[in-house]
């Protein structure tokens, strides 16, 4: 079923759109300049997963730019959807800018940022999908503080992702100044290189994703070895299997990076469906949603 639900909190009041008020004014920056930040969490039945990681994790970013964001606010934009959204299932995007200003790109102290939450349906059918990946022409630089932020200038990946859609992959893998692999234009990247598990760390130029932390810890919990490690290209060719992660398709193996074809050896492949079941189980638990999924390596 399809739908959208979206709350709105500018200049220190709540809009309602449904009564028809407007959505963002023609002068906030996020839309005249990207000046912001953005979260995307996954709510099953109604009920967010990982809430407090992504509500800390957005407040967290948006202080790096200056952006101080009320959690008054934040929770009321939050809730508004939340409450209409009664036990669905949705992606729900919160956006905060820095509001409304007159032109310039320093603004005067302050304007109230802005805050809009959407909310879209999730299905099922996200997870699982296993992906191609091609190679992004443009490297991240780890130096840069957008490159650890999830800030609203996505321009970088969106000229990766029209690569990945000319070529015919399902995603783009980037690479930073060094060569390093650090993630997809949407996910973060996990390797299984001799039986061990590695994510590149954040100083290499990935967002510190929520669904990352989550895998970290239900692996830790296994008892797998798993740690953060740089993914350079001698590295990467050994990894006997690749797959990504992120809040809305959870966990997604790679089977193809440009002509190599990868398809996890037994050992590999058990022990990434042991960590999906994990990770399912927690979403059971905390949500109370069993989703009903196939397993992404068959």
């Amino acid at each position: 079923m399809s739908f959208l639900l979206h709350r709105l909190v500018a200049d220190g009041t709540a809009g309602d759109p449904r009564i028809g008020a407007p959505l963002v004014n023609a002068l906030d920056r996020g839309l005249q300049l990207g000046d912001g930040v953005f979260d995307t969490m996954s709510c099953f039945k109604g009920r967010p997963f990982a809430a407090e990681r992504h509500r800390a994790r957005l407040v967290r970013h948006a202080a790096v730019i200056g952006i101080d964001v009320d959690p008054a606010r934040l929770e009321e934009a939050l809730a508004g959807v939340l409450d209409e959204l009664g036990e669905r299932h949705a992606i729900v995007r919160t956006t905060v800018t820095r509001g409304q200003a007159a032109r310039g790109l320093w603004p005067p102290p302050g304007n109230p940022p802005t805050i809009l939450v959407t909310a879209q349906p999730w299905s099922p059918g996200l997870v699982g999908q296993p992906a191609r990946l091609c190679e992004a022409e443009l490297p991240r630089n780890q130096f840069s503080p957008l490159a650890r932020l999830k800030s609203l200038n996505y321009l970088e990946n969106i000229l990766a992702a029209r690569r990945a859609a000319e070529t015919g992959a399902d995603d783009a893998l980037i690479r930073n100044l060094d060569g390093h692999a650090v993630s997809t234009t949407i996910a973060n990247l996990f390797a299984v290189v001799d039986g061990r598990f590695i994510t590149p760390p954040c100083a290499d130029g990935c967002l510190d994703g929520i669904m990352r932390g989550v895998v970290l810890d239900e692996a830790k919990a296994l008892g797998f070895e798993i740690g953060e490690a740089s993914l350079t290209p001698a590295l990467l060719d050994r990894a006997e299997a690749l797959f990504l992660t992120n809040s809305v398709r959870l966990l997604r193996p790679v089977t193809a990076l440009g002509d190599r074809s990868l398809v996890p050896p037994p050992r590999a492949a058990f022990s990434i469906n042991r960590l999906f079941n994990a990770l399912l189980a927690r979403i059971d638990h905390d949500t109370g949603a069993r989703l009903e999924v196939a397993l992404p390596i068959q």
